[in-house]
């Protein structure tokens, strides 16, 4: 049995929990990275806005696998979901 396989065995039983608190807290873990997405496109004035949001789009739907949300007939994950909000000016 290798490193990860038995990482993957100890860690099981923590996914459940992960999970619930995902749907439980969705919508702060989604303000969350927004707030991440906006404060790094401020401090990189907007040299990366582009990889910012696609990395914005990937972590929210990573966290909707975690949550489940697409299997719960909820938002499914996809290019749907909204860009970060430029700074202010």
């Amino acid at each position: 049995m290798g490193f990860l396989d038995t990482l993957k065995t100890k860690l099981g039983p923590a996914k459940g929990k992960v999970s619930d608190l995902a749907q439980q807290h969705g919508d702060k873990i989604d303000h969350g990275i927004e707030k991440a997405a906006r404060m790094v496109d401020h401090r990189t004035k907007g040299k990366y806005t582009d990889k910012i949001e696609s990395g914005t789009v990937k972590a929210r739907n990573a966290m909707d696998r975690l949550a489940h949300r697409d299997d719960e007939g909820g938002t499914p994950p996809g290019p749907s979901a909204t860009p970060p909000t430029p700074p202010p000016a």
